[in-house]
């Protein structure tokens, strides 16, 4: 009795074994995690079969409404609170960081013993980061399932509606692009492209109406224009003078204007001898004018150059600081942005020199 007992004993061992192994396959439960625009959502696909998974049958099932809903069905859903959590939500999922509110989400739905299910996640940096708490997989098997479950989401839970999920996605969409081109490193050469293009176009439209100001003010005192040479002193000399014939004297403004006391004193001697016409009040009105524009337009320029420095020495101090804010802009500028400039080889850039600024 003691050799049967036995026997059937070690016998049975192994059958034992067995069945429990193949009870514990059978036990085995596939959750999809799938994060949508208006929530997180937990799904349960009903028969999980590693040998079916990739047969062309099953990729058809997904296609299909009907045949997926046998597949796959809601296990567990929580909506996200407003928008602003949407956001929050969806940023710290593209980082791969599972938020508290997804943990204990998962922690609520999913059982308590990690054999006993496996989890499937899209990301796989956001599975290695859940994969210390749950057993997670990723694969293209669970890609393919949570394609159905994107596809047929408004079918599977029944307390959404497609309007509410449209609107959802549209917010998130437009709010996640607005914060990732905030938060863009590379797009910090913009500005900068920006800047330099606009003190290109106010070199250009300084010179050109400066140069007017001095044909215009020529006629009434030509001697000034070999005296003061540049062209916003010019522009602030014949603001201060006006009609050659009325000037008072005022030496302290005028020389502020010239920038050197020799300067003015030579501008003074000149006006005695000059040998322009007389203009009256009403053109002089005109000149003034016109003068203070190009003055306005100098001080705009030296704000947003002192702006592309700022900039330059935050976004590429290092090429600042090798050919100097201007030239390094407009190398930017050529590039189209600060990374495909950091790509070229040297010969490019030498190339990129060349070309007519």
């Amino acid at each position: 009795l003691k050799h049967w007992a036995s026997a059937g004993l070690d016998s049975s061992a192994p059958g034992s074994c067995c069945c429990r192994g193949s009870q514990e396959v059978a036990e085995m439960t596939m959750y999809l995690l799938f994060e949508s625009a208006a929530g997180f959502s937990l799904f349960l696909k009903k028969e999980f079969e590693e040998t079916a998974e990739t047969e062309e049958e099953v990729q058809n099932a997904i296609l299909d409404p009907k045949k997926f809903s046998k597949m796959v069905s809601l296990h567990a859903w929580t909506p996200f609170r407003d928008a602003e959590d949407a956001l929050n939500q969806a940023n710290s999922i593209s980082a791969g960081t599972p938020t508290e509110e997804l943990v204990n989400f998962l922690e609520m739905n999913l059982p308590k013993k990690k054999k006993g299910y496996q989890l499937g996640v899209y990301d796989a940096e956001l599975g290695k980061e859940l994969g210390a708490q749950f057993s997670v997989t990723h694969g293209q098997s669970v890609k393919e399932l949570l394609r159905g479950c994107r596809m047929h989401f408004g079918r599977l839970v029944k307390d959404l509606s497609e309007v509410d999920l449209d609107r959802a996605r549209l917010g998130l969409g437009h709010a996640f692009s607005r914060s990732r081109m905030q938060l863009d490193p590379n797009r910090q050469d913009k500005p900068i492209m920006n800047t330099i293009a606009l003190l290109d176009n106010l070199d250009k439209n300084i010179n050109t109406f400066a140069m007017r100001v001095r044909e215009w003010y020529a006629w009434h005192f030509p001697e000034m224009t070999k005296i003061v040479t540049d062209n916003i002193a010019y522009a602030k000399v014949a603001r201060v003078v006006r009609v050659r014939d009325s000037f008072e004297g005022d030496m302290e403004a005028l020389t502020e204007a010239c920038g050197s006391e020799e300067v003015a004193q030579e501008v003074q001697r000149a006006m005695k001898m000059s040998m322009g016409q007389d203009i009256v009040e009403m053109d002089m009105k005109n000149i003034d004018h016109f003068a203070l524009e190009v003055i306005k337009l100098a001080e705009m320029r030296q704000t947003l150059h002192d702006y592309l420095k700022a900039k330059m020495d935050l976004v590429a101090p290092n090429l600042a600081a090798l050919i100097g804010e201007i030239i390094g802009a407009r190398l930017i500028s050529h590039a189209g942005s600060l990374t495909n400039l950091a790509k070229y080889p040297a010969s490019t850039v030498q190339i990129l020199g060349a070309e007519k600024a």
